[in-house]
C-alpha cells in the first residue's frame, strides 16, 4: 500500500485515520486507540500527515 497523505482526527481516546494515494483514492479509513497510533504510523512508509483537532467548545460565549 503506497499512501501519499493521511488525515488524522485527534480525539481524547481514539483517532480516526483516513489515507489516500496520489490519485485521491481512499486506501484506508479506520479508528484506532491512542495507545496504538504511534505503532500504526511507525510501521508505514513516510507520508504527509494532516491533523485536525478541536476543543469541542464554542470560541465565543
Amino acid at each position: 500500500m503506497s499512501l501519499s497523505i493521511y488525515g488524522i482526527d485527534l480525539a481524547k481516546h481514539s483517532f480516526s485515520i483516513h489515507g489516500e494515494d496520489a490519485n485521491g483514492n481512499t486506501l484506508i479509513h479506520k479508528t484506532i486507540s491512542r495507545a496504538k497510533v504511534l505503532t500504526f504510523f511507525a510501521n508505514l512508509p513516510s507520508a504527509i500527515v494532516r491533523m485536525e483537532a478541536s476543543s469541542g467548545y464554542p470560541m465565543y460565549d
